[in-house]
């Protein structure tokens, strides 16, 4: 029998209905061993639009584009992206395979916990909680100092760390109160942001390119290396400058956690990951080379008033009312990114919580009547987004440790269901989208690089170490884990997912 090629659809009685016709996920979800809450009113492109939002090029490279200036510069930005963004895809490739088998809300930690036992489910949602947590806030907070660079630009609104912290918590009050609705409007405020973000992104760069009168030259924008970390091996340093691209390309596990408000879910989610990546991947180099190659002062930008060096950059190349109308379409672009998130993690919290693994589960998983939204799970994760970035009051290299937070949590989680789908082997039914015989070779590469970019996000980013440079990122890992492990002795006796129907005795 031939192996079916990427993408294709399996036989299986439990993956698809009869005739070829969609799964009925409902019944699928019920085999899965939960009953429907959640109001599957989401189609495919929303599913996908949840993703694309949250990885938001034009959040993600915006906001660390200062970080990059500095760890590698030009280069490593540009062919940073390109490399990260090929290996990333192969983790999307993979993890969208076992996604398709197993199309809930818990996402990964589900994943985790059917193919390797609950300890393993157990540590994978802890870390996929702290990433999507860590997700939050350094999205929300960097729309934050966007919008004090704005403020700044046409007021001279001066963004202390006390007010970019307050405009912070407004953004966070918003992204909450939208999500209190029902699913449609995620669903609608995703399918604008698609569109918002490819046409800003086509704006932008078509600005730059076409009003200033000077530009880089090609080979300035492909090969200046810039080391100001204070590291002197030029290696490692190119290595750290990856975090850029690394924390953009993060999130797309959304696409999985709202698959069960998502009609057709085991592929439209499947589909909706691998999608987002590839049409990120291409739209952010297309970003990053646009503002690249319209630097006037590179020093200039690094040390913008505004706190925002990609805010200098239009400034200098376009004047105050250019920059102005710029901004503008980042930080909408991320105030969608940062609702979407907002989305994905509370849903997150929703499973989780109906599996008894947080403390104050009951309140957790409560579901509105009305809208048949996590309401209560919405409010603890904006909560605990603007707990994670209080020390950005204090230490102004705080942001860059809520990115690595981010990208310390949610890498790993994405490469445990994919080793376990590894480990396997024939015990793994596929869903209906499948990788077919490439599945072994992309998912050992993602794992490894998984692993590779697990090990380097920990390393500090500038030299000497100090309380204001170190890498928090480390310690954030070894605290969650040692809560998990605390708390895993006080709920394990409660904390399970459902027996599924196809672990039942025949």
């Amino acid at each position: 029998m031939s192996t079916p090629e990427i993408g294709t659809t399996s036989s299986s009685a439990a993956e698809s209905g009869p005739a070829g016709q969609p799964p009925d996920e409902e019944a699928r979800l019920r085999e899965l061993g939960y009953q429907p809450v959640l109001a599957r009113r989401m189609g495919g492109f929303g599913n996908f639009a949840i993703s694309f939002s949250v990885i938001s090029v034009l959040s993600g490279c915006m906001t660390l584009y200062g970080f990059g200036l500095g760890t590698g510069g030009p280069a490593v930005m540009m062919w940073g992206w390109a490399g990260v963004g090929l290996f990333v895809l192969l983790v999307a490739l993979a993890l969208a395979e076992v996604t398709s088998a197993y199309p809930t809300s818990g996402a990964l930690y589900y994943m985790a916990d059917r193919l390797g036992g609950r300890r393993w489910g157990w540590y994978t949602g802890w870390l996929n909680l702290l990433g999507l947590l860590g997700a939050i806030a350094g999205i929300d907070y960097g729309a934050a100092l966007f919008t004090g660079a704005l403020l700044n630009l046409r007021f001279g609104f001066d963004p202390t760390p006390g007010s970019t912290f307050l405009i912070f918590l407004a953004i966070l009050a918003v992204h909450a109160a939208l999500n209190l609705f029902d699913v449609r409007l995620v669903s609608v405020l995703n399918s604008i942001s698609v569109w918002w973000h490819l046409a800003g992104v086509a704006v932008i760069v078509g600005v730059l390119a076409i009003v200033p009168d000077h530009h880089r030259s090609p080979s300035f924008v492909f090969t200046e290396f810039v080391n100001d970390t204070g590291w002197h091996n030029p290696l490692y340093v190119a290595a750290i400058g990856l975090l850029l691209a690394q924390y953009t390309f993060s999130g797309y596990d959304a696409s999985a956690h709202l698959s069960e408000e998502t009609s057709n879910a085991s592929v439209s989610a499947a589909r909706g990951i691998v999608r987002a990546v590839w049409v990120s991947w291409i739209a952010g180099f297309v970003l990053l080379a646009g503002l690249t190659f319209a630097i006037q002062d590179y020093a200039g930008a690094q040390d913008s008033a505004t706190g925002v060096p990609p805010a200098q950059i239009m400034i200098d190349a376009l004047g105050t009312s250019g920059a102005t109308a710029l901004l503008l379409i980042v930080i909408v672009a991320q105030l969608f990114c940062g609702n979407a998130e907002v989305a994905a993690t509370s849903r997150m919290v929703f499973a989780f919580s109906r599996d008894n693994a947080l403390p104050g589960s009951a309140l957790w998983r409560k579901v509105s009547a009305r809208t048949r939204t996590p309401v209560p799970a919405v409010w603890l994760s904006v909560g605990l987004a603007a707990v994670i970035a209080l020390p950005s009051l204090y230490s102004t290299t705080a942001y860059g440790a809520v990115t690595a937070i981010n990208v310390i949590g949610i890498t790993p989680a994405y490469a445990i269901p994919i080793l376990l789908r590894r480990r396997a082997g024939d015990r793994f039914t596929p869903g209906p989208w499948n990788l077919g015989r490439w599945s072994r070779p992309v998912g050992w590469i993602a794992v490894t690089w998984v692993a590779f970019a697990t090990i380097l996000f920990c390393l500090p980013q500038a030299s000497p170490v100090t309380v204001d440079s170190m890498n928090y990122a480390s310690a954030a890992l070894v605290v969650v884990l040692i809560l998990a492990t605390v708390w895993w002795y006080a709920a394990r006796d409660k904390y399970g997912t459902p027996p599924a129907e196809e672990d039942a005795p025949g």
